[in-house]
């Protein structure tokens, strides 16, 4: 099964002919050059490819997009503020290494214990939070200063130091 990666967000419509703005966590200026096809998730694991006709570069972290079918304005707006998605492949060859997005996928370790993959990443002004599931329970693991201590990309792991009692919280 194909993994797929969210990269951000239709959040507006641009002109009158359907295009559309997409604002990405990528970490980089990019037009998504050579790439055929975003993805929206239309239910639960279920992605729909949508075929781009054209991208440009708005500004560090937008993207104007114009996708095959999507010629007026009104239908444009049924794709606001859906999530766009890649599969692995292409996310890889798009995302900066040190965006926050790369780091999906890795495995967090604390005190030499591994805690699961991080499986969605929530960007906030101070610190990110890192989404993950322990015994079935949803569980949020900050990375700020005071608890990431190192990323190793060759393993793929996160090493955390967590405050005492922080996963008690959600394992309760």
């Amino acid at each position: 099964m194909t993994e797929y990666f969210k990269i951000g967000k239709l959040v507006a419509v641009h002109g009158l002919k359907g295009e559309l703005v997409l604002k990405h966590e990528l970490g980089k200026k990019t037009s998504l050059k050579g790439l055929a096809a975003i993805f929206i998730e239309e239910k639960k694991n279920a992605f729909l490819p949508w075929f781009i006709e054209s991208a440009k570069i708005k500004s560090e972290d937008e993207i104007y997009i114009k996708l095959e079918g999507v010629n007026v304005r009104e239908s444009a707006l049924k794709l606001t503020q859906k999530q766009v998605w890649l599969p692995e492949p292409d996310f890889k060859k798009f995302a900066a290494r040190s965006a926050p997005a790369s780091l999906l996928g890795y495995t967090i370790i604390n005190n030499k214990e591994s805690l699961g993959e991080i499986l969605e990443l929530i960007e906030q002004p101070h610190q990110l939070l890192c989404r993950l599931e322990i015994k079935g329970k949803e569980v949020l693991i900050p990375l700020h200063e005071e608890t990431l201590r190192k990323v190793n990309h060759k393993n793929k792991e996160v090493v955390v130091n967590l405050p005492d009692g922080l996963l008690e919280i959600y394992l309760q």
